[in-house]
């Protein structure tokens, strides 16, 4: 039993490198979300219909974000592994790939976004609430929608950018990046939301503005600091000669991707289906989950920043060929993730009740947030377990089986029984909203087994 326990701890130069790829990556998700949450508190000391809004502009949008995190990652997986193996070239093409991708994404959702706006909000729309409330929030989220359209494609290039560095090992340059332009949406969020400095009072329209010209200023960082430094970052050099990808590595990457692009972009919408049934139950649903959220992704940094670097060190140790040890690795891993967690939901339940005094919003949606974001705090290490699962898995090009294990789950599972649950069941939201996200112990059983079971073992860039 002794030996076995020991498995899961790791030794010094294993922590020393762990941390080096998540410390910076924690930063990273730990200040952005503390800062989303900053400017999600500025909009909602405005008014409850101006929070609402611009939550559901935002979990529409949610879906191009988890869309470009797909198409990244498909290439992000053979990017990974060609670094662990040596190969600037194959770095080259993958970047190309996700170039190429990111665009037409970029333009695709823009358009669709532009031209469907009004019916995709009026989904989210439809629970109990004054027509004039209802129609407020419709208003307060189209206008934010129109600004945030203008930051789709530089977010876009920008995780292209920063996750190819990220995947060769360099985690501190996107950190910074990613401070400076938080840095830059807060105090623009003062500014142009509140009407500082001789400005006009924008409200949405400016909580928009500033997200949209944050980007920019990450995407500028990113860019000039990768060409800047090609001489470290050989694979930057010649990025732009040609935009042509070997057909083989193309349709690889298309092949092992194209699970992962229909996985983000079905599990996003599945979540935002999943939270438009919540909000069956009420327009106040609305706001509280959307306070949840907010509050939870500050806390929850831990183990989504874990996936990452789950994603980093199993790829890289794949790539090198290191196919007898990885799979120790990948225990080691886990268990720091879940003790992370565990750590970080029990500091969220303890705070939960304090979160939502700071909005300007009724005790109902208050009550609500609180009771959410302790749900949240109780399934933190089970989302923990199947987050990192998840990444294993597809470190190994098995996307196919990661898109059975994640979008497939939460539609065939999450969403009907939300769905149900709202319409026909006398529980109350609360509860509910628990038992929904408790569901995902189904899931995590299923990813220990998967990788109990080493089928994500697998070197995919041997042949290139």
């Amino acid at each position: 039993m002794k030996n076995y326990l020991k498995s899961y701890i790791g030794t010094r130069d294993f922590y020393k490198k762990m941390l080096t790829i998540l410390v910076p990556i924690i930063i990273q998700n730990a200040i952005t979300n503390f800062v989303g949450m900053l400017d999600n508190i500025m909009v909602g000391r405005i008014g409850t219909e101006q929070m609402s809004g611009v939550a559901i502009s935002n979990q529409l949008i949610f879906v191009y974000n988890l869309c470009i995190f797909g198409a990244v990652s498909g290439a992000g997986i053979f990017t990974a592994q060609f670094y662990g193996s040596g190969d600037d070239k194959g770095v080259r093409d993958t970047m190309r790939f996700k170039l190429l991708i990111t665009l037409f994404l970029g333009a695709l959702f823009t358009a669709a976004f532009g031209v469907f706006g009004e019916p995709l909000v009026g989904f989210y729309l439809k629970g109990e609430g004054t027509a004039e409330a209802i129609r407020a929030t419709s208003m307060y989220a189209l206008k934010y929608m129109d600004v945030m359209l203008l930051g789709l494609i530089p977010f876009a290039l920008v995780q292209v950018y920063a996750g190819t560095l990220r995947e060769c090992g360099e985690t501190i340059i996107p950190m910074h990046a990613g401070l400076i332009a938080v840095g830059t949406n807060l105090v623009l969020n003062y500014i142009l939301i509140y009407g500082k400095l001789g400005l006009p009072a924008l409200g949405v329209i400016g909580a928009a503005l500033a997200t949209v010209i944050s980007r920019y200023v990450e995407l500028l960082i990113v860019v000039i600091y990768a060409h800047l430094h090609a001489k470290r970052f050989g694979f930057i050099r010649g990025l732009y000669r040609t935009l042509i990808i070997p057909w083989n590595l193309a349709w690889n990457i298309v092949k092992t991707g194209f699970p992962l692009l229909i996985n983000e972009t079905m599990w996003a919408a599945g979540i935002s289906l999943m939270v438009q049934s919540f909000s069956l139950r009420g327009i106040d649903v609305v706001g509280g989950i959307n306070i949840a959220n907010t509050v939870g992704n500050v806390f929850n940094a831990v183990y989504i920043s874990m996936g990452s670097a789950t994603a980093i060190i199993v790829g890289q140790e794949l790539g090198a060929g290191k196919l007898d040890t990885v799979r120790g690795t990948v225990k080691q891993i886990m268990a720091f993730g879940v003790v992370g967690s565990a750590i970080t939901g029990g500091l969220l339940a303890l705070t939960s009740p304090y979160f939502p005094l700071i909005y300007n919003t009724t005790d109902s949606v208050r009550h609500l947030a609180t009771g959410f974001i302790c749900c949240s705090a109780v399934c933190a290490p089970l989302n923990a377990i199947t987050n990192m699962a998840y990444f294993t898995i597809r470190s190994g090009g098995k996307t196919f089986i990661t898109f059975l294990f994640d979008s497939v789950f939460v539609w065939c599972v999450n969403v009907p029984v939300a769905y149900l649950l709202s319409v026909y069941s006398p529980i109350s939201i609360i509860p509910l909203v628990l038992i929904v996200y408790s569901l995902e112990a189904i899931k995590g059983v299923i990813g220990i087994a998967l990788i109990k079971k080493g089928v994500w073992i697998n070197n995919i860039v041997s042949e290139y």
